[in-house]
């Protein structure tokens, strides 16, 4: 076997010269071979899926404060002292007796005077929802 000069391009397998379909030049006078700069690319999709990443994470803190907001408010509900079986849909109020315990009733703040907590909902699905009132 014939052994050829580095800057001859030959092809052991093939036995064949095979320069002319290279994707890149194989002789000193070809154009030089430059890589490149994809460090610009790299920062700005750094810096946009960071973006995207912090509001994602952003709003899952968010809807997580909200369940457990949601979760607590139903637990003190379901948690207080009523005589009677909620309706779907009608609102009622949550009030602290003298002994600090809770209770909840269709009366509403400005009919008596009890200390008054928060005033609620409750929903089709047995979530017990805030209501402004």
């Amino acid at each position: 076997m014939k052994k050829y000069p580095d800057h001859i391009v030959w092809d052991e397998v093939t036995q064949k010269f095979h320069a002319n379909i290279l994707p890149y030049a194989s002789n000193v006078a070809g154009p030089k071979i430059e890589i490149e700069d994809v460090s610009l690319f790299k920062q700005r999709g750094v810096n946009k899926i960071e973006t995207i990443f912090n509001t994602e994470y952003n709003e899952l803190v968010t809807r997580y404060n909200e369940l457990v907001n949601q979760m607590n408010l139903n637990q003190v509900i379901y948690n207080s002292s009523y005589n009677f079986e909620p309706i779907v849909g009608e609102t009622y109020h949550l009030y602290r007796k003298q002994d600090n315990k809770t209770f909840l009733s269709i009366i509403s703040p400005a009919e008596w005077n009890q200390e008054h907590i928060v005033s609620v909902m409750l929903c089709s699905n047995l979530k017990w929802e805030r209501v402004d009132i």
